[in-house]
């Protein structure tokens, strides 16, 4: 399948498929900045599907399994799901998730930097790129020198 193809039985009108974004943090007030970031850096064009999961259901620091699946449901679109995570618990969380297959089909958790791999992640999706693509530019932020 190429770039902007449907999976079989997507619906057809909800336009190109586009690989959905979920940030996963401790904190909910981090993911969303980071997911505004994203966005406004993104504009221009139609914005990949990314939603925030950060925190616990009960808006204290912490990860939750339930709002890390809601979340990667929300932003399926048939060309896959990628998952930026913060630190400790939250890569943990999305592992097990993976490994218990409560992720949407084509879900892969990206070994990036939170911020500079949610942009890049969210700029290449938001053009139609593949998952690998996405994937791929997300870890080449790792290479970004600030010095």
């Amino acid at each position: 399948m190429t770039a902007g193809q449907r999976e079989p039985g997507a619906d057809p009108g909800s336009g190109p498929a586009l690989v959905g974004i979920v940030l996963v943090s401790h904190s909910a007030r981090v993911a969303e900045a980071v997911a505004e970031l994203a966005r406004e850096l993104a504009a221009g064009g139609p914005v990949a599907p990314l939603v925030a999961a950060g925190g616990t259901a009960l808006g204290g620091l912490g990860t939750s399994a339930e709002r890390i699946v809601a979340a990667a449901r929300e932003v399926d679109r048939g060309a896959g799901v990628a998952l930026l995570v913060d630190l400790g618990s939250s890569v943990l969380t999305v592992k097990a998730l993976l490994m218990e297959d409560e992720l949407p089909p084509g879900s892969a958790l990206l070994d990036a930097p939170f911020v500079e791999g949610a942009v890049a992640a969210v700029v290449t999706a938001s053009a139609g790129a593949p998952l690998a693509a996405v994937a791929a530019a997300a870890v080449e932020a790792y290479t970004y020198r600030k010095a």
